[in-house]
């Protein structure tokens, strides 16, 4: 962040950060100097455009869609949990851990909805298999499309808003996975009465309607998903002019038409706060997807039925919105990151502690299913968030998002392995896993921390002692590389 670092390298409080947070946002957290090379500061440039007005037309047009997206994409994804209570296994004949085997394997508004709509053809077939075959083959092509949305979503969100505005945006777009995880619950409760109709079975009807909805909702967000600001209809051309000098302004030039060569992608990969990155996504990727496939069959293990389990798993995902919304908004307001990717850890962290200790209570089991769902559910849109927005220019935002969310995401695999039918209903390995990967996210966000807070003071002793070359048409086409530029932390 770019304030908390006086000329001395002294780090000051949230306290203070919050007096400081009246003033122009890129003076806080950038430190670039406000004139530049697209001609000055863009408040002066645009002193006739209502700059709220305008973030709100956006907030209206770009996260609503994309979060409609994700949560059919998802609810598609997980709703394998769901089907398992009504009848899946059985038909299938899926004993011992062929379940978890199975759950193994343009521009923006063309590149979406078309992998929507190839999630929501994939999803119906999926409920037309005969044999866990045909069910690992649905899945690994469910993983495979799936890869292609949520950088793309990330990355897009990116290109419209600023870092100090951007987390309650990507927190409001990352759980729309609760929602769809809530949503599911209850949706699933009532496919499930269907079963028998048609001569399918209650989990079949759940893939076949759930996937032919997202088919029809791709084809109506094909026309509804904003591309770029520079291409888009709904603003007017100085309006264009005046959102890309504003982000110009935080992050520098983004180098969007400068073709990605293989030797730009390994030139990112030589800082290793890239490295790092993927290892705080990972780490909390393990216990999300161990949560999200495996509660349903969790809540069923304390003694409920398959219509009052899939209700119970509702108010988790409900509470887990809650608390990424509550944390997202104080960590833009105090414009700061780590803290409040800590403070959900230790949550999620407490959650499956008792999960590994407790199974007697069942009240308080089903409680710490609450403090799961909560912890990983927030820490996760902002840990992506902060990682995202600090990198500065296509080409390290471009590859740097691809390659957090890429990575992060081979801990899906391990997550299906972690809770084996054998381990029922303790699950003791399962929590287990999901724990020490939490401790592996704790230590790669300690050494970010750590690494943006030792950059920022190494360049306020640069600026300091005046040693930079320079100019400021050069410093602002290094994007974050920028001496000027200021991390969040």
């Amino acid at each position: 962040m770019s304030s908390e670092v006086d000329s001395k390298g002294s780090t000051p409080s949230l306290k203070e950060i919050v007096s400081q947070a009246g003033g122009d946002v890129e003076k806080q957290c950038n430190r670039a100097p406000s004139v530049s090379a697209e001609g000055g500061d863009y408040k002066s440039r645009f002193r006739h455009i209502d700059e709220a007005k305008v973030i709100r037309k956006i907030d209206r047009r770009v996260v609503p869609v994309l979060c409609l997206l994700y949560l059919l994409a998802f609810l598609d994804r997980v709703n394998i949990s769901n089907a398992a209570l009504f009848g899946l296994k059985t038909d299938l004949k899926l004993g011992g851990n062929e379940y978890n085997i199975a759950l193994v394997h343009f521009k923006p508004h063309v590149w979406l909805s078309l992998c929507m709509f190839l999630f929501g053809l994939i999803t119906v077939l999926q409920g037309l298999t005969k044999s866990l075959s045909g069910l690992i083959a649905t899945r690994f092509f469910l993983g495979f499309v799936e890869t292609g949305i949520f950088p793309a979503c990330f990355y897009l969100i990116a290109m419209w808003y600023k870092r100090a505005e951007a987390q309650k945006r990507y927190s409001f777009f990352f759980s729309s996975t609760t929602l769809a995880g809530g949503f599911g619950g209850l949706l699933a409760s009532a496919i499930g009465k269907m079963d028998g109709m048609r001569g399918y079975r209650g989990w079949r009807w759940i893939f076949i309607l759930e996937g032919t909805l997202t088919c029809v909702v791709s084809a109506i967000l094909y026309f509804a998903i904003s591309d770029f600001p520079e291409e888009v209809k709904w603003l007017t051309a100085e309006e264009k002019e005046f959102v890309k000098a504003r982000l110009y302004e935080d992050v520098g030039d983004s180098k969007r038409h400068e073709p990605l060569t293989v030797r730009s992608v390994l030139d990112v990969f030589k800082d290793y706060k890239i490295i790092v990155g993927g290892f705080m996504y990972f780490g909390l990727i393990v216990p999300a997807y161990g949560y999200a496939y495996f509660a349903p069959t969790i809540i069923q293990g304390l003694g409920h039925t398959s219509i009052r389990t899939q209700l119970l798993s509702v108010p988790p995902w409900a509470c887990a919105f809650a608390l990424a919304m509550i944390t997202a908004t104080a960590s833009d307001y105090f414009k700061h990151r780590f803290t409040f990717v800590m403070i959900p850890i230790a949550v999620a962290l407490t959650g499956f502690i008792i999960l590994l200790v407790e199974h007697h209570n069942t009240k308080l089991q089903y409680a710490a299913l609450f403090l799961a769902a909560m912890g990983t559910y927030s820490a996760m849109p902002i840990v992506v968030c902060w990682f995202n927005t600090n990198l500065g220019g296509h080409h390290r935002r471009a590859v740097g998002t691809a390659w957090q969310v890429g990575f992060g995401n081979i801990g899906g695999i391990i997550a299906v392995f972690a809770f084996l039918a054998k381990d029922a209903p303790k699950y003791i390995p399962g929590y287990s896993i999901c724990i020490a990967f939490i401790c592996l996210s704790v230590l790669a966000n300690v050494v970010y921390f750590l690494g943006v807070t030792f950059e920022n003071r190494t360049r306020d002793r640069l600026q300091a002692s005046d040693a930079s070359v320079l100019s400021e048409d050069e410093k602002k086409r290094m994007g974050d590389l920028n001496p000027d530029y200021r991390y969040f932390r």
